[in-house]
């Protein structure tokens, strides 16, 4: 028999320590298995706008997140073309008050952290370290997932299993076993270091994007601004799997090398001392979500290109949009109804966002006389209009 409204969320990253929340929140018991013994966010920052930050603070996560978080006053654009600011983007409390919730930029092990200590906290939601998803097979109740601990096996009766284990999901290798990630083209590489060593003329409270011929490059602080974040963007063909592969130093420096990009480009650059890179694979336009009482959720379901800054966002959106489409259920024929709703409800908006990453890479990439001309429109436009563009994302709410 099915234990009464239990549902086992597979990934204690992200996405799924936030869908634990909203459905515990509901009323559900949540099981979380995660193959990890412990809790290691890979990757350094992250942004999280009003969109995804509004959730968070509908779950009671303010008081837990604040001493971390950072509220950007703005996104400043620079080309290394033009070797300077094209426009700013107004943040702050600008964006607080249009949208009803703020910007943060956060390191990603302090929001899992907070999120991790929130689902602790909760009576309703048991997390399972060390205990890696390995199949799923329907029953007359719902679902039983066969979960491994080294030569342990259980078998989990649950109204429903939801997948939020990342890119190169399990899950989805079994129910979706031809929709699989594929190499972008892109390496992202990624580094920190302490915010007193900022460059001269850097704002510390600001997102700096820089566009450059084939690369771009993104500062923001973390760690309630002590450190600052770099992420540096390249085409290349190296595709292996993982998110946290050591980095050569004189690699990407080479990358970023003059006359084609600035000094004050370079110089965070060459403030990090220690380089991880990852190849940035993605999922088909729209994901893949559900079948008969399980779903998939974040990157398992939708991975995509870090351009839109939405990776993070749209995992926490499909947490909130999930918890909604179950609501009160309590039985099981009850259950793929209401998850093919949950997918008729993300997959066009997720859509839209994976395409939009994926344009906003080709604008930062331009050269030459087309990347003039991105210049003089963007500058024309001015900062408040490109960010108007943005407000179908940030002002969504479940």
């Amino acid at each position: 028999m099915t234990a009464p409204r239990t549902i086992v969320v597979a990934g204690a990253g992200i996405g799924g320590l936030t869908a634990s929340l909203t459905l515990a929140a509901k009323g559900f018991r949540v099981i979380v298995l995660e193959k990890a013994q412990r809790l290691e966010e890979a990757g350094a920052g992250l942004q999280l706008s009003p969109n995804a930050s509004r959730v968070l603070i509908d779950l009671g996560l303010r008081p837990r997140l604040e001493p971390s978080v950072i509220t950007p006053d703005a996104v400043t654009i620079m080309s290394a073309r033009g070797q300077g600011e094209i426009v700013r983007l107004p943040l702050g409390d600008e964006a607080r008050f249009r949208a009803g919730a703020p910007y943060w930029v956060i390191h990603r092990a302090d929001l899992q952290t907070a999120l991790a200590a929130q689902v602790r906290d909760h009576r309703n939601i048991e997390l399972r370290l060390g205990w890696q998803f390995e199949e799923v097979s329907s029953t007359a109740d719902g679902v039983s997932v066969t979960q491994r601990n080294g030569l342990s096996r259980l078998h989990e009766p649950a109204l429903a299993l939801v997948g939020a284990d990342g890119i190169w999901s399990a899950v989805r290798r079994q129910l979706f076993p031809d929709a699989q990630p594929k190499f972008s083209g892109l390496i992202a590489w990624r580094g920190t270091f302490e915010a007193d060593r900022l460059p001269a003329g850097f704002a510390a409270r600001n997102v700096q994007l820089w566009m450059g011929g084939n690369a771009h490059l993104i500062a923001y602080p973390i760690s309630a601004g002590r450190r600052i974040n770099i992420v540096a963007i390249v085409a290349g063909s190296w595709n292996r799997p993982g998110w946290s592969a050591p980095g050569d130093p004189g690699e990407i420096n080479s990358q970023f090398a003059p006359p084609h990009w600035p000094d004050q480009a370079r110089v965070l650059i060459d403030a990090v001392q220690g380089w991880r890179r990852w190849a940035l694979f993605t999922m088909q336009d729209g994901g893949v979500w559900n079948h008969g009482a399980a779903a998939m959720l974040g990157d398992a379901a939708h991975g995509m290109l870090p351009f839109a800054a939405q990776g993070a966002g749209m995992a926490i959106e499909d947490a909130a949009v999930l918890a909604a489409c179950l609501g009160d259920i309590s039985a099981p024929e009850a259950v793929p109804a209401a998850l093919q709703r949950y997918a008729e409800l993300r997959q066009p908006r997720v859509g839209r966002v994976q395409r939009t990453a994926r344009l906003n890479g080709q604008i930062y990439h331009l050269a030459g006389a087309a990347a003039l001309a991105r210049d003089l429109t963007m500058r024309a436009l001015g900062g408040p209009r490109l960010l108007a563009r943005q407000r179908w994302i940030y002002d969504w709410r479940v």
